[in-house]
């Protein structure tokens, strides 16, 4: 048998395996070959050389083994609420030892008396230290058969367990497996790469994952198999890029005329940070090469996105093209909408609103206009994509806030002009740089980390429910000064399994400690109908009602001056990113704001890290790299449904080093050889092309 077909044998084949429990493997844990269960990673390891005394346990402890003797063994209870308790003795206590499955056979397998070994994590109930479902083993002889001090542990679903297929089971196969690995495996990393990066080959590597004979070795093996997860990730996402650069033409901006220069003189509402200095000048730089620009835009919230991407629009414009900018609300249109007019006021640019509201002659109107070239600048909504609409000469698009929207919806943009129009995508949610080198690494991105002058960061503060009235009181005197407040709550009703301040209890208290007529208050949330939703929002905006009730749902889009004050109910509850996402609510006027953070008595050690980074940092880069090490890239709002962080070992919140040097290496492999024809990278290649299935889908439309 060739190496390279060693791992492609189905799994019935390995001994120890059969039929039956190969069927268990492919349904329950999709293990169907000899390379999927090599690839079935351990999760963790336990360090099996250390043993504990019983009297030093705590429930604070990981899994443990301690070795003592086994001096009583009792069935209690009847029937289905049978237990059946042990006592194991050392020299400084008894440790409890409980089961709640398989009594019969356990108590027929376990000799009193005897030595044993017991391995599992301890927890503590009633005062005393147990262990519950322990793996025993009899001490004499025990060293034997333990292959490793750094003991695998393995992922299983309750059904396998049930048909006996646990940790330790695929512990045996796994070592069944690696110790008939050739050992001329077939590579998939070049040699070049092996020797540059200092990595173990493949073969080494799976084998010392399975089987670590001292930390360092393992070690060792993780960084090989996580390198290569990641480069051959990279490595997709930036062949694809460069086929799309050689396969999509755009529009070539070759100059920068009056609409700009004009702009840009006359009529700048305040001198552009550093960094819109930048950015304006990589988005000129990209769209007069000829190829169609797919460029990211980052920009904490209030860094001047929109005016970066409205000059952007004007050079469009100065090169003879239409523009369109595509926001995920009608609110957020109307108030891009109602910015862009106000700054374009004294130019003879035609600017229009489609959404889908907007009907009847109005709307045939802005449809005609679009055809015949009249509309400069198209904002909208979903509506913009519909197939009536139809632009003359499509050059630039913006689309705000593009989690928002779905690949599909943007594709139809394309359709609306032969070359396909330079496109910027803008989010106001700072993404950590290994997030945005995997979930955008097709895209290129701008990042804008500058304030224009003038802005105040928000004061914010953590408060607890004691200080309640205190914090009421505070808010009537913004009121009073002529100021809005937000009030956010995690839930819309109060939910049985989660004991959370919500919208409804909490909309009775807001109206019972701020009564008519003296104040007005706004409600919204995620399940009102739009209409109603939109007539609430326009209250507040309008400044009708001074106290906006709300879900997260006002987390993105309404930009309110005179709304100073955002007080967030169950803040531990909220991801950092969101939390500062909400905060951006305010401190968009001149005036000094503020984001109080009520927080209940009771908070995790992770929920304590929140609030602190929140009340000492403002810098949403910051924080955004904070959230994805608390909560893991699995947590980050879009990566759940993007499918491309199905990682196996690697993790992008513990690995970023390793990822930035398989990024590069990927780099500079496609800048050597842009299509890996070179006899070198052959077998890199090939396992490149069977694994992911290339092929030119969804990265063109960024």
């Amino acid at each position: 048998m060739m190496p390279s077909d060693f791992l492609n044998q189905e799994i019935t084949y390995l001994k120890g395996v059969g039929p039956q429990r190969a069927l268990i493997l492919s349904k329950e844990l999709e293990i169907k070959t000899y390379k999927d269960l090599i690839e079935h990673y351990p999760f963790r390891y336990v360090d099996r050389s250390k043993f504990y005394k019983i009297a030093e346990l705590s429930d604070s402890f990981p899994y443990i083994q301690v070795r003592g003797t086994l001096v009583s063994l009792v069935i209690k209870g009847e029937k289905k609420k049978q237990v059946m308790v042990g006592k194991l003795k050392d020299e400084t206590g008894i440790l409890e030892l409980v089961w709640f499955a398989g009594l019969k056979y356990l108590k027929e397998h376990f000799q009193l008396n005897q030595s044993y070994i017991a391995f599992g994590k301890p927890s503590s109930f009633n005062g005393n230290i147990s262990i519950s479902h322990p793996e025993m083993e009899l001490a004499q002889g025990a060293t034997n058969t333990m292959a490793t001090t750094l003991m695998p542990v393995y992922s299983t679903t309750e059904k396998s367990k049930f048909a006996k297929i646990d940790s330790k089971t695929l512990l045996k196969l796994e070592h069944t497996l690696v110790a008939q690995l050739p050992n001329n495996l077939a590579e998939t990393l070049c040699a070049n790469i092996i020797n540059d990066e200092n990595l173990i080959s493949r073969r080494d590597a799976l084998y010392h994952i399975h089987k670590p004979a001292n930390a360092e070795i393992l070690i060792k093996a993780q960084e090989r198999l996580k390198f290569e997860e990641l480069f051959f990730l990279q490595l997709k996402i930036l062949y694809q890029r460069s086929l799309t650069n050689l396969k999509y033409k755009g529009q070539v901006y070759s100059r920068v005329g009056n609409y700009f220069n004009q702009f840009f003189k006359e009529h700048l509402p305040f001198p552009l940070t550093n960094a819109q200095k930048r950015v304006i000048k990589e988005i000129r730089n990209d769209c007069a090469t000829g190829r169609q620009m797919n460029r990211l835009l980052q920009g904490d919230v209030g860094s001047g996105k929109t005016l970066v991407a409205l000059m952007s629009m004007l050079i469009s414009l100065d090169n003879g093209c239409q523009n369109c900018m595509m926001a995920p609300t009608e609110i957020l249109a109307h108030q891009h909408y109602q910015t862009v007019k106000e700054l374009l006021k004294d130019l003879p640019v035609e600017v229009a609103l489609l959404t889908g509201s907007i009907k009847g002659k109005a709307r045939k109107q802005i449809l005609d206009s679009l055809a015949d070239g009249c509309i400069h600048i198209l904002i909208g909504t979903h509506a913009v994509i519909e197939d009536e609409v139809i632009f003359k000469n499509l050059g630039f698009v913006v689309i705000d806030e593009q989690h928002r929207f779905g690949v599909a919806q943007r594709a139809k943009l394309w359709k609306k002009n032969n070359l396909r129009p330079h496109v910027l995508v803008m989010t106001a949610t700072p993404i950590p740089r290994t997030l945005s080198m995997t979930l955008y690494g097709d895209l290129d991105v701008s990042v804008m980390d500058e304030l224009p002058p003038g802005r105040k960061p928000i004061k914010t503060l953590v408060r607890f429910d004691k200080s309640r009235l205190e914090v009421f009181g505070f808010i009537k005197s913004q009121i009073k000064i002529g100021h809005q407040i937000y009030i956010v709550y995690p839930l819309i009703a109060e939910s049985e399994k989660v004991d959370l301040a919500n919208l409804e209890e909490g909309y009775q208290e807001i109206i019972h400690h701020f009564p008519e007529p003296e104040f007005k208050v706004s409600v919204v949330h995620g399940k009102m109908h739009h209409a109603d939703k939109e007539r609430e929002m326009n209250r507040f905006i309008k400044g009708n009602t001074q106290l906006m009730v709300a879900t997260s749902v006002i987390e993105v889009g309404v930009n309110i001056p005179n709304a100073n004050v955002i007080v967030i109910e169950n803040a531990e509850r909220f991801g950092l990113a969101q939390l500062h996402q909400l905060r951006g609510r305010v401190g968009r006027g001149a005036e000094h704001s503020f984001c109080i953070l009520m927080a209940g008595n009771k908070l995790s050690h992770i929920a304590k890290q929140r609030l602190k980074a929140m009340v000492e940092s403002n810098d949403g880069f910051k924080l955004a790299e904070l959230d994805l090490t608390l909560r893991g890239p699995g947590d980050m709002e879009g990566t759940q449904q993007s499918g491309i962080l199905n990682l196996k070992l690697a993790d992008l919140a513990k690995d970023q080093n390793i990822l930035i040097r398989a990024r590069a290496a990927a780099i500079r492999t496609l800048e050597l050889d842009p299509d890996l024809s070179k006899e070198e990278n052959k077998l890199m290649r090939n396992h490149f092309f069977e694994t992911y299935k290339i092929k030119t889908v969804w990265s063109a439309i960024s």
